[in-house]
């Protein structure tokens, strides 16, 4: 059984124009919020029978912010016997060999970077603080640094770019030495500083025949270069693919997730920590809510996350009436080709990931 850690570090110095995810622009109270979630994952790691923990993840935000010493405070929590993968995401301008130092002794074998653009225009305009070479430097320290594990995000559809452009973005990264990729279409997620602009009429989203140039242009270009597309927004040279990431689209994945906004599964409950720093420090060490999932929400979850990923779903995994209610809205998406079969397997192909939730929608199981 897989077993990971995610770890949410909730600060960042600046919030960039289209990030939805829980975060401060701040930097205070980052001893207190190391402490806790030291003692939170003291008290998680306590469980009875807890498998041991393979996959290690501190996201956020930006865990680059936080001082290297706070986060070894936290580090220190985890048992790191079984650990094979173990993620820290770091901002391009906070990679230092310093730093890079700092987060071997660690145990830190693998960094993820949000580079977004290698545009000086584009990241400027979606309130990114690094440039485009300061994210190639940072590669070549990790690399030089001896973390050769280094993942660079991507984003396509962003204000100001063009199809040119976001071809240049891609060819640029892929000739960079890197294990992994992930690339996102953009989101317009609503509360954001974007969809604010756009509500307000100053930018617009591509359309939908320009995103799916786009994500056609991505599929190509990294099949070239032998990245493997496992994931719908995930591409990895032979045996890179993200460990910690892979769990969330596992049927047996486990995780404990600590800090402010975390979410933990341990195959039955999903817990959610609170969006809200002081909220969380006053519910230590025990801050996560049990979300309210039924048997065919679960069902649900798992028909979405198995078919974003290359593998797609086992039919053996879901109950006898599940199976036979979604190879009955499957069959039209098999016989017009959009989704495969092998074995007790269904799959959507990579190539039509980009339209996979408009699909998926049709498979979703409303009663049993």
């Amino acid at each position: 059984m897989a077993h990971g850690i995610y770890i949410h570090i909730p600060y960042c110095r600046g919030k960039c124009v289209y990030c939805d995810f829980y975060s401060v622009p701040s930097r205070r109270g980052m001893e207190a919020v190391a402490e806790g979630i030291a003692a939170e994952l003291r008290a998680a790691l306590a469980t009875p029978g807890l498998p041991p923990v393979s996959t290690v993840y501190i996201g956020g935000g930006t865990p680059s912010v936080m001082p290297p010493e706070l986060l070894a405070t936290i580090a220190r929590e985890i048992p790191a016997d079984a650990v094979e993968e173990f993620t820290v995401e770091a901002n391009p301008d906070d990679v230092t060999p310093q730093w890079t130092e700092a987060m071997r002794a660690m145990g830190v074998n693998r960094v993820s970077m949000g580079v977004q653009s290698l545009d000086d225009a584009v990241l400027r305009s979606i309130g990114r603080r690094h440039t485009a070479a300061e994210a190639v430097a940072a590669v070549d320290t990790l690399i030089s640094g001896g973390i050769d594990n280094v993942s660079c995000d991507l984003i396509y559809g962003l204000p100001g770019q063009s199809y040119e452009g976001w071809e240049r973005d891609l060819r640029a990264l892929l000739e960079l030495p890197l294990a992994h990729l992930s690339a996102y279409c953009l989101t317009w997620a609503e509360g954001t500083p974007l969809y604010r602009m756009m509500m307000a009429g100053k930018a617009a989203p591509a359309d939908d025949a320009d995103l799916a140039a786009r994500y056609e242009l991505l599929e190509r270009l990294t099949a070239e270069a032998g990245y493997e597309h496992y994931e719908i927004s995930n591409f990895a040279r032979p045996g890179r693919r993200s460990r910690h990431n892979s769990l969330y689209w596992a049927r047996d994945g486990r995780w404990i997730g600590a800090g402010p906004a975390a979410h933990s599964y341990d195959g039955t409950v999903r817990r959610a920590n609170p969006c809200d720093i002081a909220g969380w420090l006053a519910r230590l060490p025990y801050p996560g809510e049990a979300e309210d999932e039924s048997a065919l929400d679960r069902i649900n979850d798992r028909v979405v996350s198995a078919l974003r990923t290359a593998e797609g779903l086992d039919l053996e995994e879901l109950p006898p009436q599940a199976r036979r209610k979604l190879l009955a809205a499957a069959g039209r998406f098999i016989a017009a080709g959009l989704m495969s079969t092998s074995g007790s397997r269904v799959a959507i192909p990579s190539a039509h990931w980009f339209i996979s939730d408009s699909i998926i929608r049709e498979l979703l199981i409303e009663h049993l």
